[in-house]
């Protein structure tokens, strides 16, 4: 039987950060002088990807990105744990992968502002990695986080099974083209016709995501 690695994003996944996202990003607009034409929705539609890219996809000119980056940082760090709540069974979620496998933590948020998150709703403790975006040179979707994950956890596909689950498609692309197994959840903020291009496995949440590999264990 082979051993299972279970890597988990976080945003939409196990945590709601949509509140403390959004307001941030309408913070910068406002702090810059920036006139966003668009909508909350239109914020949401972009979770998921890096900072930068989320600015540029938003109507910020590429010279200007790194200053409403920089902006949104500033305000992130002070309210990310007072606006962010754990998404339901995440915890259970967590707890039940720890007890069936070797667990990690992918995601495109920076480790300064993803551990104390995972302090906070005493996470840590069950992570053995943590890869954020400043440990890579290529973000999700680019398969790069999971394979920098897998070799710091010394991987090998003779004696280990690894699953991603997430909840965009930008997780199971980098799954697929890292050639692992992928579940998408529908708590987060992909659409489950979207992310059913991309994996067969789809669960209302993180819980029943690793319930799942239980029963393939």
């Amino acid at each position: 039987m082979k051993e299972n690695i279970i890597l988990f994003d976080l945003d939409g996944t196990l945590i709601d950060s949509t509140d403390a996202i959004v307001s941030t990003f309408i913070h910068s607009f406002e702090e810059m002088n920036f006139d966003f034409k668009g909508n909350e929705e239109d914020i949401k539609s972009f979770i998921g990807y890096p900072l930068d890219i989320m600015y540029a996809n938003l109507g910020i000119q590429e010279d200007r990105v790194w200053d409403f980056v920089a902006s949104y940082k500033n305000r992130y760090r002070k309210i990310s744990t007072q606006k962010t709540t754990l998404l339901p069974e995440a915890l259970e979620a967590v707890q039940l992968a720890a007890k069936i496998g070797r667990v990690s933590v992918v995601t495109t948020k920076t480790r300064l502002y993803t551990m104390p998150l995972l302090e906070h709703f005493k996470l840590s403790e069950h992570f053995e990695i943590v890869t954020g975006r400043e440990n890579v040179e290529n973000p999700k979707p680019h398969p790069e986080p999971i394979l920098v994950t897998l070799e710091q956890m010394n991987y090998n596909e003779n004696t280990h099974n690894v699953w991603m689950i997430g909840d965009t498609k930008l997780d199971l692309i980098a799954a697929n083209d890292a050639n692992i197994n992928s579940i998408a959840v529908l708590c987060g903020y992909g659409k489950k016709e979207e992310l059913k291009k991309y994996t067969p496995n789809i669960t209302d949440n993180a819980l029943s995501a690793i319930k799942y590999i239980q029963l393939l264990s």
